[in-house]
């Protein structure tokens, strides 16, 4: 193991907010590089770079998961350590010419917003998106939603971020603490019609206001809970919007192959704000804790 990154997940475990076994090794994300593999691996070889994958069991097929129980970092040890033995159905290759922090950023923030356009969606040239803040999910949605054509209208409370917003290819971008009902501007901003599909990261705190943004027949992908785990939800609106309020929890090891051809295709690079070493792992998830980074944090062994 060479990289991992931060994911608000793993703060949740460290700060015992998701309980788990005491000793627990945390980290659901890693890079590395293969250094030995068993008899009968044809996949991999000695030498490659590989990708950790978030739910080892889920290969294929529908979602098979409900919780956290098979999940490296929480259910079972994860990657702060700088070697595992694991079966290699556990990983995947990652992106030709990535660095093993920039691969680690794909276990579960990239693989969350692939599958969300993607998997759960079919996004198309021309559709316009929602995403809300610059964390992982968000800025790696932004730009999957480019290299496909789509136009993204994106949210911050940070003017300074907006405009970094702007340079990844955001076309609108919305300061939320400024404007609370962004729901009712993003419906402006697209001319009354609303967004095709809204990446939805805050939960109860904001989707009312995703809700009030969807099209009619449009797609809320409910992926964070940074505003808490339970509230009201208008379902009247929701109702009346015909839209489709979808939960979702990272991929399969498929999704996370397609993902992978799709980035040698397009080129496209994570956006990390900043590194840490790893026996600085508690000052990068305070850094993470701050709320300030744009970005993935990431740890380096």
């Amino acid at each position: 193991m060479h990289a991992s990154s931060l994911n608000f997940h793993d703060y949740l475990v460290v700060t015992g907010a998701l309980p788990t076994d005491d000793g627990r090794i945390p980290l659901s994300d890693a890079g590395g590089t293969v250094e030995a593999v068993g008899e009968g691996v044809a996949e991999f070889a000695v030498g490659d770079r590989v990708v950790s994958t978030f739910f080892p069991p889920w290969l294929e097929g529908e979602p098979k998961q409900s919780n956290f129980t098979a999940v490296p970092g929480d259910g079972m040890d994860g990657y702060a350590r700088e070697q595992v033995v694991r079966p290699a159905a556990w990983f995947t290759h990652a992106p030709a010419g990535y660095s093993h922090a920039e691969a680690a950023t794909l276990t579960t923030a990239g693989l969350t917003a692939w599958r969300a356009l993607t998997v759960d969606n079919s996004i198309k040239a021309g559709d316009t998106i929602l995403t809300l803040g610059t964390g992982g999910v968000s800025l790696f949605a932004l730009q999957f939603a480019r290299s496909m054509g789509a136009n993204v209208i994106a949210t911050s409370s940070s003017d300074e971020k907006l405009e970094r917003l702007r340079e990844l290819g955001a076309r609108y971008t919305i300061n939320y603490k400024a404007d609370p009902d962004w729901g009712s501007t993003v419906n402006e901003l697209t001319g009354g019609r609303g967004v095709d599909q809204v990446i939805e990261v805050g939960g109860p705190g904001t989707v009312g206001q995703s809700i009030e943004a969807v099209r009619v027949g449009g797609l809320i992908s409910l992926i964070g809970v940074l505003t808490g785990t339970g509230g009201e939800v208008p379902t009247a609106k929701l109702m009346t919007k015909q839209a489709r309020l979808q939960g979702l929890l990272v991929g399969s090891r498929q999704h996370q192959k397609a993902m992978v051809r799709a980035i040698d295709a397009t080129g496209i690079r994570p956006v990390i704000d900043r590194h840490f070493q790893l026996e600085a792992i508690a000052d990068a998830f305070r850094h993470e804790e701050a709320g300030n980074h744009f970005g993935k944090i990431c740890l380096e062994f």
